[in-house]
């Protein structure tokens, strides 16, 4: 909650972001680039779900009328972090495989989270790092009980069952996330790019974990960026980003961009 916090002291209207224009600009506040997605072509970039099935669901639906009318050859990028703090992880990787929205090609990328839950999965001992940022409420959505003492035995009582009780069409999935989506002038990252830095040669723990180095940055990247990974009290289009993780665990409110020819817009379920 503290970034949403800080999230929320930077989000100011207008008047007051024209007021302080040299210092905005260098948080991304400012005129937007010019970007846009080849002819013909509409994405929906879907922030960080973090086990919220139920939010899914409904913005699987608002997507599918939003799409309805529409004779664009249609995308659905989920920008990682499936996993972790919200109830229903299970369920939400269940519906990233089985309930996209018809007529839409989804590409999913890795989230920080999602490399956490396959971590622990190989390595027992990183459960000290995983417990701290949603782990509990994984295990318990795939009928696994949290260890209850921080011993490497408990950790690794917990591996095996967790290895036994995820399907494996679940680890198939989360070992073959990609990491970047480039399409047009865009590039979908979880977390951000490094500056200074061309999209080919960023390193995956920046693009799964970066915060204030890219958030702070001002650059022009080589790409308009579409991220998540940092939650934001309202998604919004900035200089040189957009981000669009609203925090749905916590807020109770998922969001996606829709982005089509130079146009961004946002649809957004539940609590307003």
């Amino acid at each position: 909650m503290g970034i949403l916090a800080l999230a929320a002291g930077l989000h100011t209207d207008a008047r007051a972001r024209r007021g302080f224009g040299g210092f905005f600009s260098a948080l991304g506040f400012g005129a937007p680039k010019a970007v846009a997605l080849p002819a013909g072509v509409r994405v929906y970039a879907v922030g960080d779900i973090h086990g919220c099935s139920t939010l899914l669901d409904q913005l699987h639906a608002r997507i599918a009328a939003d799409a309805a009318p529409s004779s664009a050859e249609k995308r659905i990028i989920y920008l990682g972090d499936y996993v972790d703090r919200g109830p229903d992880s299970k369920g939400s990787i269940e519906r990233l495989l089985h309930a996209v929205p018809a007529g839409l090609t989804p590409v999913y990328l890795k989230g920080n989270h999602d490399g956490a839950l396959l971590d622990f999965v190989e390595d027992s001992e990183s459960y000290r790092a995983w417990r701290n940022y949603g782990a509990p409420a994984t295990l318990l959505s795939y009928g696994i009980r949290p260890p209850l003492y921080d011993s490497l035995e408990a950790f690794e009582a917990a591996r095996v069952a967790l290895s036994r009780a995820i399907p494996l069409e679940h680890l198939q999935f989360l070992r073959n996330l990609d990491l970047t989506f480039v399409l047009g002038d865009y590039v979908f990252v979880h977390a951000g790019l490094r500056p200074g830095i061309s999209i080919e040669r960023q390193q995956e723990q920046d693009l799964l974990w970066i915060r204030d180095e890219f958030l702070s940055s001002g650059a022009t990247f080589e790409k308009f960026v579409v991220h998540g990974h940092s939650p934001v009290p309202n998604a919004m289009r900035l200089r040189n980003r957009i981000p669009v993780d609203t925090g749905a665990y916590a807020t109770g409110i998922l969001t996606c961009a829709v982005l089509e020819g130079d146009a961004c817009r946002f649809l957004q379920v539940g609590r307003p």
